[in-house]
């Protein structure tokens, strides 16, 4: 074996910090050697997880007009897309959503609405309910509202959620190429809102936005130092109308390559693999697994479509491991 590869497995499993110099050079390394990195991956990734997959649905519970510009994004106000625009859906709307979710096999199910953050008390009301009916349907209960303060991040834990979604979408240092209409640092402060107030925190990011490798690490640092539970890793899907809708699509294997980097910086964390990932790893799609992610976004995205859940649990069993239904 590769002695770098063999060190810095032992490293990970020993649950001890790698620097972004051995992360660069597992990339270096990597590049020469793709699929031995992502074994190593993948037994890092067995050592934490074991053989479960969880799989996570979404609704799209409040669409368009959103005040951000962030570049990539078909909901922002900014930009001229073919994005639905339409109210928060009622909760039992949402909470059939979450109920269908669960019977086709999803473990974990997220209202996501657009904007900036939910302001009126009728939205809140609204979302605290569905909160209720998604945990009655058996699935576990997130949300992707926005920027959040601790007062409301304890509402919503004492109303019964699981989980809080909130990306930092690409590292500090790339950010202001993405977006202008907030500070890197609110979303920090959003993601330790939640972690405070008692709820796991699901946060990740988009590559293929124009970043380096380098900048891909050095988000995956950032998310290690806040400690999240589960990192969503979304491939860019360029939206037409959108600044980006013009950006060259990243190679599979760039994409295999920074599944496994981040399950060796991220040892222990959920690794989820999300939007885009049909229409950029196309055939390669099973090798995300095996290169370290542990967990997929189901069923369809916010504004695009994506995959029938009965696939990813055909091909979840297809690779010999089992689909996560329960518990926490």
């Amino acid at each position: 074996m590769n002695p770098l590869f063999d060190k810095l497995t032992g490293k990970a499993v020993k649950k001890k910090d790698i620097s972004v110099e051995e992360a660069m050079g597992l990339y270096k390394e990597g590049q020469k050697d793709p699929f031995m990195l992502m074994a190593c991956s993948s037994k890092i990734r067995e050592h934490f997880k074991g053989s479960a997959v969880s799989l996570c649905g979404i609704v799209n519970a409040k669409s368009g007009v959103c005040q951000e510009n962030c570049r990539f994004c078909a909901q922002s106000g900014h930009y001229h897309t073919e994005a639905p625009v339409y109210p928060l859906m009622s909760a039992e709307e949402i909470g059939e959503k979450g109920r269908e979710a669960h019977e086709n096999g999803a473990h974990m199910f997220s209202i996501v609405t657009s904007g900036t953050r939910v302001s009126t008390a009728g939205e809140w009301e609204t979302i605290y309910r569905a909160i209720g009916l998604i945990n009655a349907s058996g699935a576990l209960s997130c949300a992707s509202l926005g920027m959040l303060d601790k007062k409301t991040a304890g509402d919503l834990r004492n109303a019964g959620l699981y989980r809080y979604h909130h990306n930092l979408e690409t590292s500090r240092s790339f950010f202001d190429q993405i977006c202008s209409t907030h500070d890197y640092e609110e979303d920090i402060q959003t993601v330790k809102n939640a972690r405070e107030a008692g709820l796991t925190v699901c946060s990740g990011g988009i590559i293929g936005l124009g970043e380096t490798m380098a900048q891909r690490v050095e988000m995956a640092m950032t998310l290690r130092e806040l400690d999240v539970d589960s990192v969503p890793i979304n491939i860019l899907n360029a939206i037409p109308g959108t600044p980006l809708e013009g950006i060259a699509p990243l190679a599979p294997m760039e994409i295999l390559l920074t599944v496994a980097l981040y399950r060796f910086i991220l040892p222990d964390k959920d690794i989820k693999l999300c939007g885009g990932k049909e229409k950029n790893l196309r055939q390669l799609l099973p090798l995300a697994i095996v290169a370290g992610c542990n967990s997929l976004m189901t069923g369809n995205y916010l504004t695009t479509l994506g995959r029938d859940t009965a696939n990813d649990l055909e091909m979840i069993n297809d690779l010999g491991m089992t689909a996560k239904l329960e518990g926490r």
